[in-house]
């Protein structure tokens, strides 16, 4: 008899407490997402972030029913995307696709931001990492890396390196590498990768200095010559091209990564739904396949491992910057 008294009374609790919120102006939590997410990003259309962040949008959207619309917001080395970001409403419907360029550098080179990338944004997800790529055109006379040191050691300052624009990681890649290897180049700065890379293609540079998924397309096309990448070990999206540090420069290691962040103060119950949901993307064969094709690696992280992923290079980084002497004119 006890048993069969249970549930109905459960029932009327449940519904008591129910009504005892609602008589208290305290409606249940509704569920999310019940309107379009909007994704920023913080660079122009076609370059490594732009592509990383259509892919998770567009993924995002297909295993949830949602609707998640890129936009990109471009400008100031990516700041402009992150200040927007910073100033959104900490709800959820609002997320940028941050990297090392516009969270880590940006802020050591742009004096004047008006946020603080540790205290300012909520870390949501890690997407990928990437290897900086070094290139040339297919018709280039440089064949390897080393016949880009000769010639630069024979005259420096003429060999000529397009990057997606002064300060970004990209650049202080080159910055780094003319450093490790004692030579001079000539930097030539563009307003995003797309631009860098067309210059390249075109031979008005000598070199390309790019995130790997803004360029290998080019590459797995045959209109552009890898020379080496600058991770650590080689990239599983270019198995035969050497790295920096097999090219005579041992200790070189330098990538950058993407990951998806909320405004500060967005609720944890948000943040969790939506990094439970892109660390299942990574998961998946498709999107693994789909990052792989871009030359990036994928990489799922908890919102604390990515909080503290940007906290440590925020301070790395900074040192590097200053001795780059990269300034933003």
């Amino acid at each position: 008899m006890l048993r069969r008294h249970i549930l109905p009374f459960a029932a009327l609790a449940c519904a008591l407490a129910a009504s005892g919120a609602q008589a208290q102006g305290k409606a249940p939590a509704a569920a999310y997402p019940t309107k379009a997410i909007r994704m920023i990003v913080p660079f122009p259309p076609g370059g490594g972030t732009d592509i990383l962040a259509r892919l998770v949008s567009a993924k995002l959207a297909d295993a949830n029913k949602w609707t998640v619309v890129a936009d990109n917001r471009p400008g100031a080395g990516g700041t402009i995307g992150i200040t927007e970001a910073t100033k959104a409403a900490p709800t959820g419907y609002d997320l940028v696709m941050g990297q090392k360029d516009n969270l880590v550098i940006g802020p050591w080179l742009y004096k004047n931001l008006p946020w603080d990338p540790t205290k300012d944004l909520t870390a949501v997800a890690h997407v990928a990492y990437t290897p900086v790529i070094i290139a040339t055109s297919a018709s280039s006379k440089y064949k390897t890396l080393a016949d880009v040191v000769a010639a630069a050691k024979a005259a420096p300052g003429t060999v000529t390196y397009g990057s997606p624009g002064n300060g970004t990681s990209i650049h202080l890649a080159g910055d780094l590498f003319e450093k490790a290897a004692g030579i001079k180049l000539s930097h030539v700065p563009y307003k995003g990768s797309n631009p860098a890379l067309m210059d390249a293609l075109a031979g008005n540079v000598d070199l390309l200095v790019s995130s790997l998924p803004s360029a290998i397309g080019q590459i797995k096309a045959g209109k552009l010559r890898p020379l080496a990448v600058t991770s650590a070990k080689r990239s599983s999206s270019l198995p035969d091209v050497p790295t920096v540090a097999e090219s005579g420069f041992k200790g070189f290691d330098v990538s950058t990564w993407y990951g998806v962040f909320a405004p500060a103060g967005t609720p944890a119950t948000v943040v969790n739904t939506l990094n439970t949901e892109i660390n299942k993307l990574l998961a998946t064969a498709d999107v693994k396949a789909a990052i792989h094709a871009q030359g990036a690696e994928p990489l799922a992280m908890t919102p604390e491992q990515l909080a503290t992923l940007l906290k440590n290079e925020y301070v790395q980084w900074k040192g590097i910057v200053e001795a780059s002497g990269a300034k933003i004119e």
